[in-house]
């Protein structure tokens, strides 16, 4: 049997989690953006999506902590509150199971989060471009004239 595609109603609670998913949102808060019923609501959800609400809504919060940890030097009890997460404790065991280590064990295994410093690509190009025979580049990247050889 084909799947149907979510309604516009389920979507808009989706949308809502993903765009605010750091703050206290309650199931109350999505179904009222819905405009359904609560146990209508997380049937339905759960129904089409594959998992609860507040399922959905842990979900990103442990993909966003990832993230942070992967990119960032905060510290774990930072990125639990950024998160929209109260407990430490309950934050390390989510992501635990979730990802097969604890936050700190995660972020061991990675590369520093100090080599993924994002450069401009027209200042990576300004940088590694040659300059043209008989010119060179200053500091800045402009070019002088060749020197006089009188």
């Amino acid at each position: 049997m084909a799947q149907v595609p979510p309604a516009r109603y389920l979507l808009r609670a989706k949308d809502l989690v993903d765009a605010r998913y750091a703050e206290p949102i309650t199931v109350d808060d999505l179904a009222a953006a819905a405009g359904l019923s609560r146990a209508h609501f997380s049937r339905m959800f759960a129904r089409t999506f594959g998992e609860s609400p507040r399922g959905y809504l842990q979900s990103r919060r442990l993909e966003r902590a990832a993230a942070l940890l992967r990119n960032t030097d905060r510290s774990v009890a930072d990125i639990c509150a950024m998160v929209g997460l109260t407990s430490v404790g309950s934050f390390t065991t989510s992501f635990a199971r979730a990802y097969g280590k604890p936050p700190a064990a995660y972020r061991a295994s990675l590369p520093p989060a100090s080599s993924y410093a994002r450069v401009p690509n027209c200042i990576v190009k300004r940088d590694t471009r040659r300059a043209p025979t008989g010119r060179s580049k200053t500091a800045h990247g402009e070019k002088t004239a060749p020197a006089d050889r009188s």
